[in-house]
């Protein structure tokens, strides 16, 4: 499995980059990467297979987050 996902957003020019996040993106693509390195290339990839990113209109910010896991708990005892 991936430790990392690549979050490529496509955000409002109107927007300020700090701004711009899953929640305030107009789209947002997400795929595993295996390293840190992986993420950041593959974002503009991302964004360019998916054709959203228009000129003056948008534009693209990748994120490379880590991969959460659930916490896995130990079975409680019957009493």
């Amino acid at each position: 499995m991936a430790d990392f996902l690549t979050v490529a957003l496509v955000c409002a020019s109107t927007l300020a980059a700090p701004d711009c996040s899953r929640e305030t993106a107009l789209d947002v693509a997400v795929a595993p990467a295996p390293t840190p390195m992986a993420c950041l290339m593959q974002g503009e990839t991302l964004a360019a297979q998916s054709g959203f990113v228009r000129a003056r209109e948008t534009y693209l910010k990748v994120a490379c987050e880590r991969r959460r896991t659930a916490a896995l708990r130990p079975a409680t005892e019957a009493r």
